[in-house]
């Protein structure tokens, strides 16, 4: 299913608005493949102008430098995985029923036939589960907590959270919880593939395993 996403992110991101240029589009769009393909150390300005053939100067008009746009990529899932708990929720009226959506939608993997239109989706949620912490975990973080950058992922959490205390109104801790799951549906992925000690789910690599554990986790805790 092809659905043509674009949302409106935080303009202190960006100095110029890659969506209203075809050369911005183009920036995100090999941004997103370059950076999936070398990782967020490796990549430079330097060579993502290669790639699409301009100059650094150019890229530099979009942004200040690779964390906001690596900022800019993470948003933009987020802001995407809250975009379809809205559309898949909206049907469902148990509790119980929502929650193991939510931890569907959050293991990707098994939801590929959702496409993102222009961009590689598959490239950027492997992105934010490799780089997505380094996002907030920076000197930055409270200059752009100030900032707002982070609304996407609080949005998110939020959200989770929400039906998190839907089904348990007791429950003390639902942001804590939310933010945590979130969390480690993209650590347990990255360790069953690279850190294999640190997961149970080494041997077989499926992520309906990562549900499974999530599933379990959330329903113990809450209880």
């Amino acid at each position: 299913m092809n659905i043509d996403f674009n949302p409106s992110l935080n303009d202190r991101l960006f100095l110029k608005n890659p969506q209203s240029t075809e050369l911005g589009k183009k920036i995100i769009r090999e941004s997103i493949t370059l950076m999936a393909d070398i990782g967020y150390e490796q990549f430079t300005f330097k060579k993502l102008a290669a790639e699409i053939q301009t100059t650094e100067a150019t890229i530099y008009r979009y942004f200040v430098n690779k964390h906001k746009l690596l900022i800019y990529l993470v948003s933009w899932y987020w802001n995407y995985l809250e975009f379809q708990m809205i559309v898949q929720l909206s049907n469902l009226t148990d509790p119980a029923d929502k929650i193991r959506k939510v931890i569907d939608i959050l293991v990707w993997e098994d939801n590929l036939e959702i496409d993102f239109g222009a961009f590689d989706h598959k490239a950027l949620y492997y992105i934010t589960i490799a780089e997505g912490n380094k996002t907030f975990l920076s000197k930055d973080v409270d200059e752009n907590n100030k900032d707002m950058l982070y609304k996407p992922f609080k949005d998110l959490a939020g959200r989770i959270a929400g039906v998190f205390s839907e089904y348990n109104p007791s429950y003390k801790y639902p942001n804590t919880l939310a933010s945590s799951v979130i969390d480690l549906s993209h650590l347990q992925h990255y360790f069953m593939h690279h850190l294999p000690r640190l997961s149970d789910f080494a041997k077989k690599k499926r992520p309906k395993d990562i549900e499974a554990f999530l599933e379990d986790l959330v329903f113990k805790t809450l209880g």
